[in-house]
């Protein structure tokens, strides 16, 4: 039988429409799941909608809608994003549906069954907000949590027995470090659950949108122990067949946004054990995406949707963006230029480049075949890519396996960088000019060499870029690229004589012009919510909350009290700071306007210096003054045409290391295209000298 394999996204609030924080605890673990599948484990992937509690039934009646209807329209929009996006989900649950119902119903009784459930009453300050009682005197006292005010409740709850279960939850964090990650999330749940844990209302009788207590119907289940509850529905638990909740449950990895995972942590292993369920073997919290080093909130108005970003450069590129630039587990930068940046660096002229460079020659030269390497043997430059790729298959497995994606995906680049390199430096295109037997040999050896090396590339990042790796995959001539098996990957499986697909670029670079879309784009949806936002907040409310005047002690954690930022959780929108005023995208972003004639930090940032290494250089025929230049980049060969003809021999640059405007918009001088601009120092009257260093740099190195 196969391994199985279950992991799941938190289930998300529908309060708001979804943006790029959901995306990428989804993403993530889509990229996840498309991995295990590829290794042959029977995968189940779970992602789904929280849309019960008061907050819901406020925000519809504001919107003039029934709680159904209101929950059904955000609902909707979650999955057609993720349908959009392409992500593989297996099952999608919803909080309202008829077998979450009973299957929170089954849990409900199982867990009084075994004793752990009482009534009793509470009176005292409540957070609509953050869906929590509080520790405050008085009514319309601030929150201790987000400092909005609270309501006074007086009312009968049902109360799960927490207190219970304190000392077998350090157990449970004692002899399985790894049930959570990162290990700053677990020595903060630690931290808590040794502060005390006390007893945790788990029901609401004031308002009616949510899942009845079982033989008590004027009470509603706890919102969190409803949502919580998906990971067991959604598998078929308190149904008449739990065959799939057998095969699948317990859960490999929970994966959550850091301000939940006290619920997680603490709550949901505690109502697992008072079931007497098994528990999932591991919860996995990652940080929050920063728009240009603020917050997303939508108080803030800088939410950023993922459909801007996937209708001007494609899912792929989102995809690989908040894998490669964000360590997970940290908090990380999101910007578009960044994302731009990033695209044209790694995936136009890395990826893309290298693809359409490898394929093309072989179409050429080959008329569309794969070569036979030559026979007399491997140069050393031959021997350092097979080492590379093989070095790349071991340590993208390692480092992906305990959730490094970045390391793992700079591995990968690194052995992109290294084909690049190698093309470069054994000159193909000469190869061919000469027409002798042993050029032929040797053209053949480099071009399936570098084919070898690309299909490695492509096989590692597919669970990241599923589309763009599935073309290069059938221009390779391999078909289908889900029916690889990834656990048997190695070198040499390339086939000799495997006719290639159509050749056809997969990342046409990207111009400044796609950064001013996606901000326009996003400028006109905050523009546009900006009314709803203002509702929202007027309106939003919670259900629920943690126990008995127990929230002092949520400060030991990265609690729901924080501003919704992330991919997140059972209700991302749950948690916010004290409100800000609202704002648009454009307002957020701006900043003041600099003296006369100084420049901006933002204005800075948009020159890309980067250090490139003089390989070819040659004089203009009829230009006195302008030289032309083949600089390689690291991973791209660029032309140039500078005007330093007359102090510079063009011999005497050869393998000079220079400095160069990176992403200046082409131009043509004297007929020859101009892909970027060498700087140099021109001093009055004198002769241009052009930029350099002292000490060695890689190329391809920005200057910042």
């Amino acid at each position: 039988m196969k391994n199985k394999f279950y992991i799941t996204t938190p289930i998300y609030y529908v309060n708001a429409r979804p943006h790029i924080g959901h995306a990428y605890t989804t993403i993530a673990c889509d990229t996840i799941a498309r991995r295990h599948r590829m290794l042959g484990d029977e995968t189940l992937f779970l992602t789904g909608t929280d849309e019960h509690g008061q907050k819901i039934e406020r925000a519809a009646q504001a919107a003039g809608k029934t709680p159904q209807e209101f929950t059904d329209e955000i609902s909707a929009q979650f999955r057609s994003l993720w349908d959009r996006m392409g992500l593989s989900y297996d099952d999608f649950i919803r909080t309202t549906s008829p077998r979450h119902q009973q299957g929170v119903q089954a849990l409900w009784r199982r867990i009084r069954d075994n004793g752990f459930i009482y009534k009793g009453t509470y009176t005292g300050q409540y957070c609509v907000f953050d869906e929590l009682y509080v520790d405050a005197v008085g009514p319309g006292a601030p929150c201790p949590d987000c400092g909005r005010p609270t309501e006074t409740v007086h009312e009968e709850n049902y109360y799960f027995k927490l207190s219970a279960f304190q000392d077998q939850l350090i157990r449970l964090y004692t002899d399985q470090p790894d049930f959570i990650r990162p290990e700053t999330r677990r020595n903060e749940v630690v931290a808590f659950v040794r502060g005390g844990l006390r007893d945790l209302s788990i029901s609401r009788s004031t308002f009616s949108w949510g899942i009845p207590v079982p033989d008590d119907p004027k009470h509603i289940v706890y919102v969190w122990l409803d949502a919580l509850a998906n990971y067991i529905t959604a598998l078929g638990y308190g149904s008449n067949d739990e065959s799939k909740f057998k095969r699948f449950w317990p859960a490999d990895v929970h994966m959550i946004g850091k301000e939940i995972v006290r619920f997680h942590c603490v709550y949901w292993p505690a109502f697992l054990l008072a079931a007497g369920l098994p528990l999932p073997k591991g919860i996995t919290a990652h940080g929050w995406l920063l728009f240009e080093e603020s917050k997303m909130s939508k108080s803030r108005g800088n939410i950023v949707r993922a459909e801007t970003i996937v209708e001007v450069l494609g899912a792929d590129a989102l995809r690989y963006f908040l894998l490669r630039e964000v360590v997970f587990g940290q908090d990380g930068s999101f910007s578009f230029d960044a994302l731009v940046q990033r695209y044209n660096s790694d995936l136009a002229n890395g990826l893309g480049n290298l693809a359409s460079r490898t394929l093309t020659m072989i179409t050429r030269y080959f008329k569309g075949e794969v070569p036979y390497p030559s026979h007399s043997g491997q140069s050393k430059s031959d021997v350092a890519i097979i080492e590379t790729a093989k070095k790349a298959i071991a340590e993208f497995g390692t480092l992906f396996d305990q959730y490094h994606f970045s390391r793992a995906l700079e591995s990968v680049w690194g052995l992109v960088a290294a084909v690049d390199k190698y093309i470069v430096e054994n000159e193909p295109w000469a190869l061919d000019e000469k027409k002798d037997e042993s050029s032929r040999a040797r053209l053949g050896t480099v071009l399936y060499t570098s084919a070898e090396a690309l299909r490695i590339v492509t096989a590692l990042a597919h669970p990241v870029m599923p589309d763009a790796t599935a073309k290069i995959w059938a221009q390779l001539g391999l078909g289908d690229i889900g029916k690889f098996d990834a656990s048997s990957l190695s070198w040499g499986q390339l086939h000799l004589g495997t006719k290639l697909g159509e050749v056809k670029a997969v990342f046409p670079r990207a111009d400044k012009s796609a950064v001013e879309r996606m901000q326009k784009m996003e400028e006109q949806s905050a523009s546009q919510g900006a009314s709803e936002i203002s509702g929202q907040n007027a309106s939003e409310g919670a259900s629920g909350g943690p126990g008995k005047g127990a929230v002092d002690k949520t400060k030991a954690l990265t609690t729901a009290a924080t501003q919704a930022v992330s991919g997140k959780d059972a209700s991302p929108d749950k948690a916010s700071i004290a409100k800000p005023p609202a704002t648009t995208l454009a307002t957020a972003k701006s900043t003041p306007a600099p003296p006369e004639g100084k420049i901006t930090i933002d204005d800075f940032a948009k020159v890309e210096l980067r250090v490139a290494q003089v390989r070819t250089a040659e004089r203009v025929k009829g230009a006195d003054k302008l030289l032309r230049i083949e600089v390689d980049l690291g991973n791209e060969i660029r032309q140039l045409v500078a005007g330093i003809a007359e102090a510079y021999e063009p011999e005497s640059l050869i393998g000079r290391k220079v400095v160069i405007v990176a992403n200046l918009a082409p131009r043509k001088l004297r007929g020859l295209e101009s892909n970027g601009m060498i700087v140099a120092a021109s001093p009055e009257g004198g002769k241009p000298v052009l930029a350099g260093f002292l000490e060695d740099v890689p190329l391809g190195t920005r200057l910042k």
